[in-house]
């Protein structure tokens, strides 16, 4: 369901408490993408965008999409654990639109430099922009775990990372991203952004299963991160953008 965030500037896909599904810029504004220089520990990346919003004389509302990074996959109820400190803060910033939470989200644990605490990597964030001539959007990442409610029995194949069993988890994903992608209103033609959070063999599941959906946007390839998504035993994430606008700030 597409909702509107009556103070953002975007609409969202309604998603679970930790996160929404996506978000979608309204006609007139755009969403920017911005990567941290460095990564901060996660309080301290959240007083970074409360202090750059400010700067560009944005309300915390314009805040749309979080990207973090974890030390290690999170048992089910570690990750729900951290999930309500998380929205805890969007909450106190007024972030949540009649009770739901319309900031898109990506959480993964890199398996090469690992943080010793959960970090704050990127954000996307909605500004004016009256010249724009294209959609802008996000997709929050997923992982194979069926779409819903956060619960271990909903894990596809929990252990089982044989090919048959990763190219049944992939092809579940990428049904969720076009899912998402739709329902967003935006299309592949329009994604120039797509990331693969796995730490398995991806060349048959990248040639058979992931470039074959995407259509014209693999023209822009895909960026796989040598990572694991945020639950133990879910084994492979995605997330997408279609964006004019990236930064390094």
């Amino acid at each position: 369901m597409l909702l509107e965030h009556p103070r953002g500037n975007y609409r969202f896909l309604r998603g679970i408490d930790p996160y929404s599904c996506g978000v979608i810029a309204n006609p007139g504004y755009e969403i920017v993408h911005a990567t941290l220089e460095q990564p901060l520990p996660l309080q301290q990346g959240f007083e970074r965008v409360a202090a750059y919003l400010d700067q560009l004389a944005l309300d915390r509302n314009a805040l749309c999409g979080m990207e973090l990074r974890s030390p290690a996959p999170f048992t089910m109820q570690g990750f729900i654990d951290f999930n309500q400190g998380y929205c805890a803060v969007l909450q106190d910033w007024g972030l949540f639109v009649d009770g739901l939470n319309p900031v898109a989200r990506t959480n993964i644990a890199p398996t090469h430099a690992a943080p010793s605490e959960p970090q704050l990597h990127a954000f996307s964030y909605v500004v004016a922009n009256p010249h724009i001539n294209r959609k802008t959007f996000v997709v929050a990442g997923a992982g194979e775990l069926l779409e819903g409610i956060l619960e271990e029995e909903r894990i596809i194949r929990p252990g089982d990372t044989s090919l048959d069993s990763m190219r049944e988890k992939a092809a579940y994903v990428m049904d969720v991203m076009e899912e998402r992608l739709l329902g967003l209103g935006g299309s592949w033609a329009q994604t120039n952004a797509v990331d693969i959070y796995t730490i398995y063999p991806l060349v048959d599941i990248y040639d058979q299963i992931i470039l074959p959906r995407m259509g014209p946007a693999a023209r822009h390839g895909g960026r796989w991160y040598y990572s694991r998504p945020p639950v133990v035993d879910i084994d492979f994430e995605m997330d997408m953008r279609g964006i004019a606008t990236s930064i390094a700030v």
